[in-house]
């Protein structure tokens, strides 16, 4: 599968645009992660491979109406200077309309971006709405050639991981949950063996929005419209800077797709359901 590396046009134009954004930063030191757990018990999460490859997943099972909205709260390393001077990687009216159409949601956050917002990171983490999922401290990629985005040398993407976790925890995110989502969507065999140990489900998507940068949010909405299927996870953006019209486009889609009878859900529910058909299957295997 093309040595495994995901590209998509809406996070390569969101990469180049925070590729130009500065320096690489300064790392902390590795953590250990926690295990990270819901109210009813460990999150659930796919086993790792019999290679030691972190576990990729990209949509749930197909034979329910479920939808998984997912957001990237995008900020790398290098754009403190860019938020100082008034340049906003939040977006609060986008949750507000979450909240307001009671829409369940996971938000991919950047540790960079928890420790330019710490409230909103803590709001989030605490309102069980929503569920906040790894996006990398840096948002620096995890291999070459990712539309154009610094990369994260190979002993550095685990403690990358961790530092994101450890950003969490300092803004009050309380459980984080054990899901990894690769900035500008690319990875490889050696990255997915690097985060092999990290005990992370590595999650992509099937749907693309086109929110980055996108102003049309008729458009917008009418791409994830035309791409949703059951069991879909569909990419879109927590950046207001970045993705203007990701707000509008959602006031389009969820009632349009509760219409067709899709329910909301958590990336946790579809991985959880996904991990149950490959029990089952297993175990009828075993049974014959």
């Amino acid at each position: 599968m093309n040595s495994l590396v995901r590209r998509v046009t809406a996070a390569c134009l969101l990469g180049a645009a925070v590729a130009a954004c500065g320096g690489h930063g300064t790392t902390a030191p590795a953590q250990r992660p926690e295990r990270r757990a819901t109210a009813a018990g460990p999150a659930p999460s796919l086993a790792p491979g019999p290679t030691g490859l972190a576990p990729v997943f990209a949509h749930g099972p197909r034979r329910e109406k479920a939808v998984a909205l997912t957001f990237d709260a995008d900020m790398t390393a290098g754009q403190g200077a860019r938020a100082a001077a008034g340049e906003r990687f939040d977006n609060p009216r986008l949750v507000a309309t979450l909240r307001r159409l009671k829409v369940a949601s996971t938000v991919f956050m950047t540790g960079r971006w928890a420790e330019e917002y710490p409230e909103q990171a803590r709001a989030i983490g605490r309102d069980p709405l929503f569920e906040v999922a790894n996006h990398s401290y840096s948002h620096y990629a995890f291999t070459a050639d990712c539309h154009g985005l610094p990369t994260v040398p190979g002993r550095r993407m685990r403690s990358e991981v961790e530092r994101a976790f450890a950003a969490f925890r300092a803004a009050g995110v309380e459980h984080a949950m054990p899901y990894f989502r690769f900035p500008g969507g690319c990875y490889d065999r050696r990255a997915l063996r690097r985060l092999g140990t990290a005990g992370v489900t590595a999650v992509q998507w099937d749907v693309v929005s086109g929110d980055a940068f996108a102003k049309d949010a008729d458009a917008v909405a009418q791409q994830v419209l035309d791409g949703v299927r059951p069991g879909s996870v569909v990419v879109m953006h927590c950046t207001r800077s970045a993705a203007p019209a990701t707000e509008r486009a959602v006031r389009t889609v969820v009632p349009e797709l509760r219409e067709r009878g899709y329910r909301f859900v958590k990336v946790s529910e579809l991985i959880g359901a996904a991990d149950r058909d490959r029990r089952d299957r297993r175990g009828r295997h075993t049974a014959s």
